[in-house]
């Protein structure tokens, strides 16, 4: 469990706050692309880190972020007239520019020279692998945009959505790094009451495993490893770009490890694809769930694209979201629960693996209060997750840098890997078989971009 001091210090990122600055130190995935679709469209509301801004993109196609409210009398610039290279304020005709200076003030004499004095709070906005990043921290500190695999592979290769979550963004990093959760929120109940069709299927997995493992598909292991061990050992590496979280599951001679990834500072990386999440604070009570598919065989279909959105594919998918990317399953409607299919298909009655997280999470309430928890072994990765987030603010407040803020290559072709193993090879030696995969993801990501060149 944490302390009250070290919940309140891990969930705040409002300005000033030792967690806010540090995301601060960070680009921050904003707004999709599709939102600012051409020059001089309409204005959009951005909320982030419990900031009120508008974005907007100019008469020459240049984005800006500034602060939400006009300078004069605070009135709202989603409102404005996006127009001539500037958002001008509806109420008195104040216009600002995309570095928030005034380039017009209508309702003063030109002589007075007051609005060169008049400038609003700004932040760069840049487009980059499918995502519109913010940076709002110190100018000085600005670093290289994130070089996640997905952000580097060509457009068709990738796929990016997000959703509103009704919690803090920090229950939602922790259910992305937690291995065992799987055994049960994301079940049928055919893997949960061992029916005779589900046991048929996992001995044929298994005698298949038996004969050549290389012929088992990513998903296939892991059906098979859940099965077969439900309490995985978890354990936890630094790297330089945050975590590694090892799930470590039995099957007699051999050993079945799932690797996690937790990239700083809201970035987890499940197994089977270099796609994962992001969990952006948009304030202490809610925050953006960004989901990145990533495929490096070939472009995404228009089918896949659609059943990722919807949930209706295997992965880390899973909660359709209306025009306001508000989920259809949310807190209101009790995630459309269904006590029927909880009887007779799966272990929640709900409809989705991203629905699925979703719930857990936001019924906790908007913060939970880790001084209540019981934490076990199973618990290891969140655990860790929270210390370094916890060291790194604290690092920062004393005036260390965040390592990984500067160090964009560190997230170069990290992604989720599984690996079996025989029992008498050790962590250290599967975490070096994972990071051979990076570097593959590297050189594969390297050989697209050239062929799209």
């Amino acid at each position: 469990m944490l302390s009250a001091e070290e919940n309140e210090i891990l969930t705040r990122t409002g300005p000033g706050t030792p967690m806010g600055e540090l995301l601060r130190r960070f680009w921050l995935p904003a707004l999709l692309p599709d939102e600012l679709p051409v020059s001089d469209c309409a204005p959009v509301r951005v909320r982030l880190l419990a900031e009120d801004l508008v974005a907007f993109r100019d008469s020459a196609g240049s984005l800006g972020l500034i602060d939400a409210y006009c300078a004069h009398r605070r009135a709202h610039l989603f409102f404005g007239r996006n127009e001539e290279c500037g958002i001008r304020c509806i109420y008195h005709g104040w216009k600002y520019d995309v570095d928030g200076n005034c380039v017009d003030l209508p309702t003063e004499p030109p002589e007075s020279g007051f609005k060169d004095k008049v400038k609003l709070t700004s932040y760069p906005l840049r487009e980059h692998g499918g995502i519109l990043w913010a940076y709002m921290g110190p100018k000085k500190y600005i670093p290289q945009l994130p070089k996640l695999t997905f952000t580097q592979v060509p457009s068709g290769y990738r796929f990016v959505m997000k959703r509103f979550q009704e919690c803090n963004y920090a229950q939602a990093l922790e259910g992305g790094i937690d291995s065992a959760h799987t055994s049960y929120l994301h079940t049928t109940l055919d893997f949960y009451r061992r029916t005779e069709s589900y046991l048929e299927k996992a001995k044929a997995l298994r005698a298949r495993f038996e004969k050549d493992p290389q012929t088992l598909k990513p998903e296939d292991l892991d059906f098979l490893f859940r099965t077969l061990d439900k309490a995985p050992r978890v354990m936890a590496k630094n790297t330089d770009y945050g975590l590694m979280v090892a799930a470590q599951r039995n099957l007699g001679d051999q050993y079945y490890w799932r690797f996690n990834q937790y990239l700083l500072p809201f970035y987890t990386m499940p197994p089977r694809s270099p796609g994962g999440h992001a969990f952006v604070p948009i304030d202490d009570e809610h925050c953006w769930v960004w989901t990145f598919g990533c495929q490096l065989d070939r472009p995404y279909t228009v089918d896949e694209i659609l059943g990722m959105k919807r949930g209706t594919v295997s992965g880390p998918f899973g909660a359709e979201v209306d025009d306001n990317y508000y989920p259809l399953h949310n807190k209101s409607n009790d995630f459309l629960i269904d006590r029927a299919v909880q009887r007779t298909y799966n272990f929640t009655g709900i409809v989705g693996t991203g629905n699925q997280d979703m719930a857990a999470q936001v019924c906790m309430g908007p913060v939970t209060d880790r001084t209540k928890e019981q934490l076990g072994v199973t618990d290891v990765g969140i655990i860790e997750m929270r210390r370094l987030l916890l060291n790194s603010a604290n690092d920062l407040c004393e005036g260390k840098e965040p390592a990984a803020a500067h160090n964009a290559d560190a997230f170069s072709g990290v992604q989720g890997v599984s690996l079996v193993r025989s029992c008498d090879v050790s962590l250290d030696e599967c975490v070096n078989d994972a990071i051979d995969h990076f570097d593959k993801t590297r050189k594969r990501t390297q050989e697209l971009t050239k062929s799209s060149d």
